[in-house]
């Protein structure tokens, strides 16, 4: 097998500035006697005949680009490429020649710009001939300037002289003159000549070169110049698109003159990078690299400029927040702040935060408030946008300013909130708002990125707001779709049955309560307290497996992570709840229904049981077993249930033998007893607190679904057939409000052993079929 860390593509550049593929081969480094030094050689892979044999010289300058290519100039207008398969061939031919030169192989270029030999030259020749002699600017002598421009890009050194004597002269204004008088006369030859120059000039990469191209005088005809591409049939119409299709608009009046400058400066340069000029190959890529930075140091200038005008950004915040303001001025107005801040990026770190903390003292959160509770969905969209730069740059300024709205306006308007109803309305059929906004929420409430000093903790007290003013308002298309039935006539008064049939049907919905469920899931792992507090009094798991039923598998998911989280938190407290629940059965019937399919939801429900066997939680494998193990004993292609079988008996011996023992007195209790049995203590105190946040947490979701859910059901009608036929849950699930606190067991069907065939390390029934439910 060859060694594919030598492979590499040998280029050559030819006259026309192109590079040609000369074939594909092997490299090495050897001595070559003829040569008299250590020489690159490229033997062809296809039948050995050599391709490259070149003695690596001390005074050539090699240049290491992208990790994978290696170019140098083997005399003026000779240069060569070779282009490595890996990486890792590249670093060591890189190492070899530095090794020659007596270089750092850390560095990406040999030589400096002017070598060791070149300096003594230039030593015995007078000083004016240091330059590169230019042609007069003359249009017969048009060609031979563009051979020269053209000519020396391959070699920093001869580079550096040209962008000198272009400066000494003031030649670029004589080129400049000559293409009017061009362009006059229809000179066309003369024309992509001059285009050739002064693309050539452009990648010379100087920036005193880019003062006077850019200057208000020069640039226009700098952008007819590039017009004239000789590869085009008819020019291009740039000049046209930029002095008439183009419109500078501005939402306040500018007076300065030179900040008026400075943008339609930075316009048309941006436009003659991204739009004029062809995409860079791999060989020229750090040709204009001067020119990015060029339009980075105008970018900061102009924020820079704007920000010490207060006047004019107190002006901006005054008209985007009046409700005077015109539609559509006040979309311009929204843009505008959006750009502003994306230039903002450009700033460096403390500049930036001077930057946002001018907007903050300005009202740029308040007036977000405003904006984004409007129709106009492009104002939404930009306000959404802003929004996002400013919980990138500081979470904990937004927090502080919501923390601070409740003595000031109602939940209705709370910033979150808003932000929050944004994202349940999101209109868009993929929700790409919604993801976008879930994201920056996730950001505000992260305890990771919060903030604690000795007088207070901002982690406690934002999650206190957020859980009592806006919690609720995240989870209400949860619970409107995952309702009790409470009127069924098969339970008694006070039980409460899920009704199994998921509402959630339409996909824009199962694609709405999979991102909230993803956030819920978020809290689990991170806000222990309060989201358990939070779980508990609105019995939030029991609502969250309804959706194990929707035919959305990715929902299903969905709902089982968020159980998943919470058992991996091994909490005694969270299994006593979904012990007294039976909140396991939503689960095994999935996993019933599922059949003998193997798919991810197959997977993930194994793999929650599998985690239970593992870590041993006691209280879980008991109630598995003790409940669901008839229905689940036939599952033999995993080892899992038998696995939690063993396990309980285990523990059931390891207790025997311990009473027997000990003979212990018979009314004290274990640990794990008393835990078992001792779960009525919570009953009494979260049964005033759930019948509050039921009463109220439809009010809220009523005043911006009202729309939504007018299409929902539409959708829901046309599911209800396939729905109906899911049959119900088993009855015998305990209320969250029993009085009891033993759990009924189920009972359960015996269930045929399915016949396997033994594939690899697991047992694959030979067809897939459903099991059976568990029985009512």
């Amino acid at each position: 097998m060859s060694d594919t860390r030598r492979r590499v593509k040998v280029y050559t550049l030819n006259e026309d500035r192109q590079w040609d593929d000369r074939g594909t081969g092997h490299v090495s480094s050897t001595f070559v006697e003829r040569l008299k030094g250590i020489s690159l050689l490229v033997r062809a892979e296809s039948d050995g005949s050599l391709l490259l044999e070149s003695k690596i010289s001390p005074n050539t300058a090699y240049q290491k680009q992208q990790d994978t290519l290696i170019v140098w100039s083997e005399a003026d207008n000779y240069d060569l490429a070779l282009s490595f398969q890996e990486k890792a061939g590249c670093d060591e031919i890189w190492e070899k020649i530095c090794q020659v030169q007596g270089k750092d192989p850390a560095l990406d270029i040999t030589q400096d710009p002017i070598d060791e030999s070149e300096e003594d030259h230039f030593e015995e020749i007078p000083e004016t001939t240091h330059l590169v002699e230019l042609p007069p600017c003359e249009l017969a002598r048009l060609e031979e300037i563009a051979d020269l421009v053209t000519s020396v890009l391959s070699s920093p050194i001869r580079r550096e002289k040209l962008a000198l004597a272009l400066m000494s002269e003031g030649y670029i204004k004589k080129l400049l003159g000559l293409f009017r008088v061009c362009e006059d006369l229809d000179n066309r030859e003369g024309l992509h000549h001059l285009y050739e120059i002064v693309r050539g000039v452009l990648f010379l990469n100087k920036a005193a070169l880019f003062e006077v191209m850019f200057s208000d005088d020069c640039i226009m005809d700098v952008v007819g110049c590039l017009e004239y591409d000789p590869a085009l049939v008819q020019p291009k119409r740039h000049r046209e698109f930029l002095t008439k299709t183009a419109k500078f608009k501005e939402v306040i009046p500018i007076t300065d003159s030179e900040l008026r400058q400075k943008i339609h400066q930075t316009y048309r340069v941006q436009y003659i990078q991204d739009i004029i000029l062809p995409t860079p190959s791999v060989f020229e890529e750090n040709f204009l690299s001067t020119l990015t930075s060029f339009i980075f140091f105008n970018k900061v200038e102009i924020v820079s400029m704007l920000q010490e005008d207060e006047k004019f950004l107190t002006e901006v915040f005054a008209q985007l927040t009046d409700e005077a303001t015109e539609e559509s001025k006040r979309r311009e107005l929204v843009n505008f702040v959006k750009e502003f801040c994306a230039f903002s990026q450009t700033l460096q770190p403390q500049n930036r935060d001077a930057f946002y903390k001018t907007l903050a003292n300005l009202g740029i959160l308040p007036a977000l408030e405003i904006v984004m509770g409007m129709d106009d969905l492009q104002v939404r969209a930009a306000a959404i946008d802003i929004f996002s730069y400013l919980v990138e740059f500081s979470p904990s300024m937004v927090r502080e300013f919501v923390m601070q709205e409740p003595q000031q306006t109602e939940d209705d308007v709370l910033l979150i909130n808003v932000v929050i109803k944004q994202m349940i309305c999101d209109s868009d059929p993929e929700l790409g708002g919604a993801v976008q906004l879930m994201g920056l929420l996730r950001t505000l409430i992260d305890p990771e990125n919060m903030l604690a000093s000795t007088n207070k903790t901002e982690k406690t007290e934002f999650l206190s707001f957020f859980y009592k003013y806006c919690m609720h308002v995240l989870t209400a298309p949860l619970l409107a779709n995952t309702a009790h039935d409470k009127n069924s006539k098969d339970h008694p008064e006070g039980s409460a049955k899920i009704n199994p049939v998921c509402p959630a049907d339409n996909f824009q919905t199962a694609q709405l309560l999979a991102l909230i469920l993803e956030l819920l899931t978020f809290c689990v792992e991170h806000h222990t307290y309060h989201i358990k507090t939070y779980i508990m009094n609105k019995d939030l798991l029991r609502r969250v497996l309804v959706l194990m039923n929707s035919k959305h598998t990715f929902l299903a998911l969905c709902a089982l992570r968020f159980m998943r989280r919470i058992i991996g938190l091994k909490d005694e407290y969270y299994n006593r709840y979904i012990i007294k629940g039976n909140l396991f059965e939503p689960v095994i019937n999935a996993l019933l229904d599922n059949g003998t399919r193997y798919n991810l939801l197959n997977s993930a429900i194994i793999e929650l049981f599998e985690f239970i066997k593992v870590e041993d939680i006691k209280s879980l494998i008991a109630h598995i077993v003790d409940n669901f193990y008839k229905a689940l004993e036939s599952i033999e292609y995993v080892q899992t249930f038998k696995g939690l079988k063993g396990r309980y008996e285990q523990e059931k011996d390891r207790q025997s033998q311990k009473l027997n023992r000990y003979r212990r007195d018979a009314r004290s209790m274990d640990e794990d007893e008393e835990l078992w049995f001792n779960d009525d203590d919570d009953d009494e105190d979260g049964e005033a607190v759930e019948r509050r946040m039921d009463d109220d947490f439809s009010d809220s979701y009523e005043k911006f679904m009202e729309a939504k859910k007018g299409a929902a059901n539409g959708a829901n009608g046309a599911n209800n057939g396939k729905s109906a036929a899911i049959p119900p849950a088993s009855p015998a699930v305990t209320s969250s409000n029993s009085s009891s606190s033993s759990v009924k067991t189920v009972a359960l069907p015996a269930t045929p052993v399915v016949k396997t065939a033994l594939v690899g390390l697991v047992d694959y029934p030979e067809s897939p079929r459903k099991r059976p439910r568990l029985s009512s």
